[in-house]
């Protein structure tokens, strides 16, 4: 296998794998740092996604193999650039993961089959939890940092650099349950808001009740929360016309993945069980992509990652703007957060500008329905 890079605010390369060279910074140091790579190598793309694009077609132009976390994109513009360069991607050949590695989860394919076999029979509706404490919630900027330099430390806080807190923090449970379902949903609609904002100025609210509908009339609930005090729950599941299923249970692995031949999980229905203990899948996926490089197999995530993240895109939108939005409306969205972002130096003015009340912009649901901020 050839040398890998991981990408992140600071580039530097590890120095068992190349020459040392310092290290490079600066929003120019991602194409330094893959000019240190030969074709055949492996670059991760590990910096906030809102420059997953911008690094990822570098990376195209170079022939570096690719790993990428999730989520890939975070509006419509950025998800067509996306899905433009997967197909690039593919067409040299280039083997690309990207970090939804539920899908490599041994458990999770043993469950994906049983319900293909229809062992909870026809599926009537998926619901998948994060509700969990308060993240990505933040205060002002202070005075050492530029404005830029302030809002890509705190990614999380902003949607132009992560798509928000619930943007990443839902890309999980969100691909897993629609990995089972087998499809991706139509539309959605949303609710959001802010209960507890504090001193925070940023753009985050901290409940997201989304219900997605996929072509057969089908619903997945997804319901996020991050307040202290409350009820906590990170787990998926499917009920059928036949019994139910846990596709996880508390966080990402074990999956612990369950079937039930009712709906109340009591261990009394329990009729099947993936064995204990599991593969761990942060391995697991790295084994696949890595095994996929050595023997020139086709794999590439890309287009998958992309869809992944658009799903996402599609019920934060219906949640900001209080509207029913479809896959194709928030495909073709025209609202792209922050342009220019392969132009960017430590100069620039930042994407997202603070109001006069020394706060960012929030969505205004009912108000601004055609946008989110």
């Amino acid at each position: 296998m050839g040398r890998r890079i991981a990408l992140s605010r600071v580039m530097i390369p590890p120095r068992s794998m190349f020459r040392p060279t310092g290290g490079f910074l600066g929003f120019d140091a991602y194409k330094k740092a893959m000019d240190c790579l030969r074709p055949g190598d492996v670059v991760l793309l590990t910096t906030p996604c809102a420059f997953r694009w911008v690094h990822f077609g570098h990376a195209i132009d170079k022939g570096i193999n690719v790993f990428m976390e999730k989520p890939t994109t975070v509006d419509g513009p950025s998800t067509r650039k996306m899905l433009a360069l997967a197909e690039r991607s593919a067409r040299k050949n280039l083997k690309v993961g990207v970090g939804l590695m539920c899908r490599h989860c041994d458990a999770r394919k043993a469950l994906l089959e049983r319900l293909g076999n229809g062992q909870i029979g026809e599926i009537t509706c998926i619901k998948t939890y994060r509700l969990v404490g308060p993240a990505g919630f933040t205060g002002p900027k202070p005075p050492e940092l530029s404005e830029l330099l302030y809002q890509i430390q705190k990614y999380l806080s902003f949607f132009w650099a992560s798509g928000g807190l619930v943007h990443d923090y839902t890309s999980h449970n969100i691909d897993e349950c629609c990995w089972m379902k087998g499809s991706w949903p139509v539309r959605a609609m949303g609710l959001a808001g802010p209960y507890n904002r504090s001193d925070d100025v940023d753009q985050n609210l901290d409940h997201y009740s989304v219900e997605y509908t996929f072509a057969d009339g089908t619903n997945l609930f997804m319901n996020a929360r991050n307040i202290s005090g409350c009820h906590g729950e990170f787990a998926s599941y499917a009920h059928g016309t036949k019994g139910s299923a846990v596709i996880s249970t508390n966080m990402h692995t074990p999956a612990k993945c369950r079937i039930y031949k009712g709906h109340n999980f009591v261990k009394s229905d329990l009729v099947w069980a993936f064995p204990q203990p599991e593969p761990n899948p942060y391995q697991l996926e790295w084994d696949h992509l890595i095994d996929a490089i050595r023997q020139d197999r086709p794999f590439n995530e890309a287009k998958r990652g992309a869809e992944a993240s658009l799903v996402q895109i599609m019920g934060r939108m219906a949640s900001h703007t209080g509207q029913v939005v479809t896959w194709d409306q928030a495909l073709n969205h025209d609202h792209e957060f922050a342009p220019g972002l392969d132009t960017l130096t430590m100069n620039s003015p930042a994407p997202l500008h603070v109001g006069k009340d020394g706060r960012y912009p929030l969505p205004q649901p009912g108000i601004l329905t055609n946008r989110e901020f």
